[in-house]
């Protein structure tokens, strides 16, 4: 073989080699790349043990608690058994059930960012989010089963219309109260306007039910705050028959003047004084509509101070963070199975004892109604029962004056 053969030989070998090198390294760097994004997670800021042990000295300090996740430590610990116990919250490699549970807490109680969740705990942004989807899961289960009338026959009178002479015998058929509600929405701009109403910007328009021991009873989220609340419970009416706590024969809630008067939905007289401000700032109530209304007003108050507290305790449906619309309605929904664990499980709480120890007390005054709304759609069921409506608020505001309960 020629010189100039094996020259020419060596160069093609060398080609080779190079070729064969950078073929190698690309496909490291792919490897490399593809072991960075999605086999090795973020590495967490802190120690692995940052979050729990935050956590266990938050509970165990008196006060802190509270300050933190909005609850007790007895009431969390109690929690998160129940939820354990049911096979709906799980323990894992990266994070305790516990701790689940207090970052869920304390992201609702403050409307943290996953960003300033993830230096809180030392967790990467996906384990962040992962768990705090799944307590928000388990939380929604646990509204089907405590986010309901303790009795849907409604048989027993609520020991507040019962041992209250403002109200008894008047109100004897009051079984609860019902109100909407506006939750800030985030949405894309281009399906915003169905859902900027009064309010200036997007929210969603959130009917609540509550008894007289200011538990939420039912709940309807998803209608956009430019629907109406009559709207809202209208639909409820017809359309979820199975599922909404109707008022029997003879039983009825307490609603404001944006609703209509009609058989099960007492409302007051409208084009009077209502709110109990109106009266204690003013006159005291005269003539048989206003004495009805303040005696109407201050009992239908109870769903006044039962969101008063729902929103005071969970920042998070003052200043919602930008979740996926549905994810943001199961929110709502979780924030309202918190509110009735906390009411039930019979621990001491400073927001129930302020609305227990001062029945005036209501932590945030809802925003007024807009009662002018067309309800032509509505005029059917109000020209069928609305006279039957009408004729039980005439007698208990008889009976009210006669008595002269003010």
């Amino acid at each position: 073989m020629s010189s100039n053969q094996i020259n020419e030989h060596s160069r093609k070998v060398k080609k080779r080699k190079c070729k064969f090198y950078k073929i190698c390294y690309g496909a490291a760097i792919i490897a490399y790349d593809y072991y960075m994004k999605y086999l090795l997670k973020q590495g967490n800021r802190f120690l692995y043990s940052h979050g729990w042990t935050w956590v266990r000295e938050t509970l165990n300090t008196p006060g802190e608690s509270y300050n933190m996740f909005r609850m007790e430590t007895h009431a969390i610990l109690k929690l998160e058994k129940l939820l354990v116990s049911r096979g709906w919250l799980h323990p894992s490699k990266e994070m305790t059930s516990l701790e689940a549970l207090a970052m869920f807490l304390w992201s609702c109680a403050h409307s943290e960012t996953n960003r300033n969740i993830q230096n809180k705990f030392g967790k990467s942004g996906e384990t962040v989010s992962r768990k705090f989807t799944e307590v928000l899961e388990s939380l929604c289960l646990l509204a089907k089963e405590i986010v309901k009338p303790p009795d849907f026959n409604f048989v027993e009178i609520p020991s507040k219309i019962k041992d209250d002479r403002r109200y008894w015998p008047y109100f004897e058929g009051c079984i609860g109260a019902i109100d909407g509600t506006h939750i800030p929405a985030i949405v894309p701009t281009k399906d915003q306007i169905p859902y900027i109403g009064r309010k200036g910007y997007p929210t969603q328009n959130v009917m609540l039910v509550c008894n007289f021991d200011m538990l939420i009873t039912f709940v309807v989220v998803g209608w956009p705050g430019t629907a109406h609340d009559t709207r809202i419970l209208s639909s409820v009416i017809e359309e979820m028959k199975s599922v909404f706590p109707h008022p029997p024969e003879g039983k009825y809630y307490l609603v404001d003047a944006g609703y209509p008067n009609m058989k099960g939905y007492l409302s007051p007289y409208k084009g009077e004084r209502y709110h109990i401000p109106d009266f204690r700032d003013g006159s005291p109530a005269e003539g048989i509509r206003e004495v009805f209304n303040h005696a109407h007003s201050s009992l239908r108050n109870v769903i006044e101070r039962t969101i008063g507290v729902w929103k005071k305790r969970w920042h998070i449906l003052c200043d919602m963070r930008p979740f996926p619309l549905i994810k943001q309605q199961k929110i709502i929904v979780a924030t309202t199975a918190l509110h009735n664990f906390i009411r039930i499980c019979g621990v001491e709480d400073v927001e129930f004892n302020k609305c227990d120890q001062n029945r005036g007390y209501i932590p945030e005054r809802e925003e007024e109604r807009n009662t002018n709304e067309d309800m032509s759609s509505h005029n059917l069921r109000r020209v069928q029962d609305g006279s039957y409506m009408d004729r039980a608020r005439n007698q208990i505001a008889t009976r009210l004056l006669e008595n002269k309960i003010v």
